[in-house]
């Protein structure tokens, strides 16, 4: 058997891909996932391990709900600055109520993964070629419209032109404090 025959079509990775790069794909999954090390820490048969009334609760809630926005970011990228903030917060939050935030694997995946939430931008549209396009086979390539420039704001002729460097070079005003006048 070649590498060929097991490899997937083109067009369902060039889609693949496409889908991962339109949204913090990488951040969604560390946070999955420290969400979800955090749950398995809370259910390890250690013996030190000890969760009673409200702090039990939150030992539950707190990776519940970073798997639950791990998962969100993913489906609905336009809300990631809510979740990568709510991440964040709530993998320092871990580090109280979930076993040291999983034994500081699960908290620095949270952590991690909610930083890249927070810093990760929507990939804008290209805009139209300048190279042209070839059109049918047999004919020759069309041209692609040129976007024309945005229009620019007027200059105020009002305001002073002077320089950067004169301004912070011209010697300052005098002092005027109100006791040296007094006398």
């Amino acid at each position: 058997m070649t590498a060929g025959q097991h490899s997937a079509p083109a067009g369902v990775r060039t889609r693949w891909r496409r889908w991962r790069r339109a949204r913090p794909f990488t951040a969604g999954l560390l946070i999955a996932l420290g969400g979800a090390e955090m749950l398995v820490t809370l259910r390890a048969p250690l013996g030190v391990l000890l969760h009673v009334g409200p702090q039990g609760l939150a030992a539950y809630l707190v990776p519940l709900v970073l798997f639950i926005c791990g998962v969100l970011l993913i489906t609905t990228p336009q809300q990631r600055v809510f979740y990568a903030v709510l991440s964040l917060v709530l993998g320092l939050v871990s580090w109280l109520t979930s076993n040291l935030g999983g034994f500081l694997i699960g908290m620095l995946l949270a952590l991690v993964g909610g930083a890249l939430a927070f810093a990760w931008t929507p990939v804008k549209a290209r805009a139209a070629r300048s190279a042209p396009e070839a059109g049918p086979a047999g004919t020759e390539p069309t041209e692609v419209a040129e976007v024309a420039p945005a229009q620019r704001e007027p200059v105020d002729r009002s305001a002073p032109t002077e320089s950067l460097d004169a301004i912070l070079s011209a010697e300052p005003a005098p002092h005027r404090d109100a006791r040296a006048e007094r006398g």
